[in-house]
């Protein structure tokens, strides 16, 4: 029955990514009149969701915002933003993370301690502040105003994910160095090291496969952490700004439409919607790994 069940959802979750990015694809669409996303019509603004049809033979199932925007297509967008981001941030916390524990577990001694205490400063400094500092830092490099459009963009995403992965990897470099340390000390390792098998090879063929569990559940937990954190600053106007949207910018924009007189509220619920699903999601998967590769959890369930 067990088995039936995770097929079921396998296939569920298979069928979700699926028609994800296929409505990716059709957001991003150019019919020769810009994006789907892009797309305004002031005589069709902010219209209500619409599940049969508006005028002119439109269909705004998330409705639209106040430029006539198919608040649907934005939303697909701006949720491939925030989970690439997610995932690039994710990427570069694991990546740093494994590297600098896994440094810290085998030279030991002096290196361990220092590097575990520039850990522990890192620590103490305010991640969100760290984060919107060098993402401002880094946006600065385009400082030429003839650059195009598409060019600050992606400096400003790349600047976003790279800030978020920068301050994301240190609870990854804690548990790797705690895997590392355990894992040195079997007797293979100590084989490994009394034959004369290089430092390289040890880590490649004994080191990184015990710890490849850990690792992947950590990088299940980093991707919704950063998507939090990069719709947060999205919702502040430092993250991702106008005119590619994200669930934190869509949602900035829907809550300025919440008023006594005339209350959109489409325009705040579907982001904030997005978010809280993804990220129950992703954290109910997460966990799930953890159990499912931590062989002390799996006994004790």
């Amino acid at each position: 029955m067990k088995r039936i069940q995770k097929g079921i959802l396998a296939v569920l979750f298979c069928l979700v990514a699926m028609l994800f990015f296929l409505g990716v694809v059709w957001a991003t669409y150019d019919d020769g009149s810009g994006h789907r996303f892009e797309q305004t019509n002031f005589e069709m603004a902010l219209l209500p969701p619409e599940w049969l049809g508006s005028e002119g033979g439109e269909r705004f199932i998330f409705g639209t915002d106040q430029l006539g925007r198919d608040l649907f297509a934005r939303c697909l967008v701006g949720g491939a933003l925030s989970l690439g981001i997610g995932l690039f941030a994710a990427l570069i916390a694991v990546c740093a993370g494994t590297l600098w524990g896994t440094i810290a577990a085998i030279r030991g001694g002096l290196w361990d301690t220092a590097m575990m205490r520039i850990v522990d400063i890192l620590y103490g400094l305010p991640s969100i502040m760290l984060v919107v500092l060098i993402s401002v830092a880094t946006s600065t490099l385009v400082v030429n105003k003839n650059e195009s459009w598409v060019s600050e963009e992606v400096v400003n995403v790349v600047a976003l994910f790279t800030a978020i992965g920068f301050v994301s990897w240190l609870t990854v470099s804690r548990v790797i160095r705690g895997q590392v340390k355990s894992v040195v000390t079997r007797p293979s390792l100590q084989a490994c090291k009394v034959i004369g098998v290089s430092p390289f090879r040890t880590f490649t063929h004994h080191i990184f496969p015990a710890i490849l569990g850990p690792i992947i559940v950590y990088a299940t937990l980093t991707i919704p952490a950063a998507m939090l954190s990069e719709a947060f600053l999205s919702f502040l106007g430092i993250g991702i700004r106008e005119p590619l949207p994200s669930w934190g910018n869509l949602a900035s924009d829907g809550l300025s439409q919440l008023n006594p007189v005339h209350s959109r509220w489409w325009l705040l619920f579907w982001p904030c919607f997005c978010i809280a699903s993804t990220l129950i999601v992703m954290n109910w998967m997460g966990n799930k790994l953890r159990v499912r590769l931590d062989p002390t959890l799996r006994m004790s369930t």
